[in-house]
């Protein structure tokens, strides 16, 4: 499936039960690049508007580079109102952004679909220079029962969820520096925990593109495990699952 492509069946779900960042994530990003009011932002693969939202709150005017239609249109439906968002349709490796254009660039949980060449030559010709890059994911942790009971209901899906991983295998220290210009090269690990109700677990699972959707032999299957998951490590109606927001940063 193309990339661009593989979320357009999982827009509400991705909007309402996707984890969003801590506020430390963008603290880290103001300090590291010293950004202020009104600073320039590029937030690329910007899907449904998760983090752009936090940059519109920080003061920064920020331009959401998204090829996705359905989470482009998501989150213009949600952001439009305010004066400093601008929905870009376009792709990491052909932004249509002018040159040194931005100070900085965000990449939240989408740099493993990019060509990383082509990708990193874009971002260099549009941020000014002296300008940063920033990619994010929310990682899971294992550190818990749960985690690894939910851990195992994805192994199981097979050779869908295998693929994704296998891209995220680029989500590590050493894949990642070659990224960045020598010497300016930092990383960070934030604690960010999900507390889930049934509501958001079921729809966080079923955001994900590797999780077969309804009328899938196997979907009812997987729910009905979540559900054992859920029944099992829920205390007070809730389960929570461990991760972290993992932040790579340099110049370019």
């Amino acid at each position: 499936m193309n990339p661009t492509e593989r979320f357009s069946n999982r827009v509400e779900n991705y909007r309402r039960y996707r984890p969003g960042y801590p506020a430390a994530v963008i603290d880290l990003i103001r300090t590291t690049a010293g950004l202020r009011d009104g600073t320039r932002v590029a937030d690329i693969g910007s899907g449904t508007g998760i983090l752009t939202r936090l940059l519109l709150d920080a003061g920064w005017e920020v331009f959401a580079v998204e090829p996705n239609a359905p989470m482009r249109l998501a989150a213009a439906a949600d952001l439009r109102v305010l004066p400093r968002f601008h929905s870009i349709d376009a792709r990491a490796e052909a932004t249509g952004l002018p040159a040194a254009a931005v100070d900085a660039i965000t990449c939240a949980q989408a740099f493993h679909w990019f060509d990383r060449d082509t990708a990193r030559a874009e971002f260099a010709r549009i941020l000014k220079p002296g300008g940063w890059a920033f990619i994010i994911w929310n990682e899971r942790q294992l550190s818990g029962a749960a985690d690894q009971a939910y851990s195992r209901i994805l192994e199981s899906i097979g050779h869908a969820y295998d693929g994704v991983r296998e891209r995220g295998s680029v989500q590590n220290d050493r894949a990642l520096e070659p990224f960045f210009r020598p010497g300016t090269y930092g990383t960070a690990q934030i604690p960010n925990p999900s507390r889930q109700d049934w509501e958001t677990l079921r729809g966080r699972f079923l955001s994900s593109s590797y999780v077969p959707p309804e009328g899938d032999p196997r979907h009812g299957e997987l729910i009905e495990r979540l559900e054992d998951l859920f029944r099992e490590h829920a205390r007070d109606g809730e389960v929570t699952l461990d991760q972290s927001a993992n932040v790579y940063f340099g110049q370019l």
